[in-house]
């Protein structure tokens, strides 16, 4: 199981954690919400508790609980500019579907 960042991401990520002064790295994780059932969690990681998953990826590290690296298996996580809008993107190969605004999915 293997979870990865582009290199994009990982300079978003740590400029951030630069900004903050401090941080372990950034936690992806998923929680039951909207319309479809799944939505994406991103937070700092001041600590990593001994459960969770480490992928390194560019100097940056991506930690994952192991109740949704079931769910987050294969995904990328991508860092994009689209016009005046920019944001992290989840490459996920396990969506099945999509609710209509985006904001949850299903596997």
């Amino acid at each position: 199981m293997a979870i990865s960042m582009t290199e994009a991401a990982a300079q978003h990520v740590r400029r951030s954690l630069e900004g903050r002064g401090k941080g372990e790295g950034i936690r992806l994780g998923v929680r039951t919400t909207g319309c479809s059932g799944l939505a994406y969690v991103l937070e700092f990681v001041d600590e990593v508790a001994g459960e969770d998953m480490v992928f390194e990826n560019f100097g940056v590290k991506l930690i994952v609980d192991p109740k949704s690296l079931a769910y987050l298996d294969g995904t990328e996580l991508d860092f994009v500019r689209e016009g005046l809008n920019e944001g992290f993107k989840f490459n996920n190969p396990n969506v099945r579907g999509e609710c209509g605004c985006g904001e949850s999915f299903n596997v």
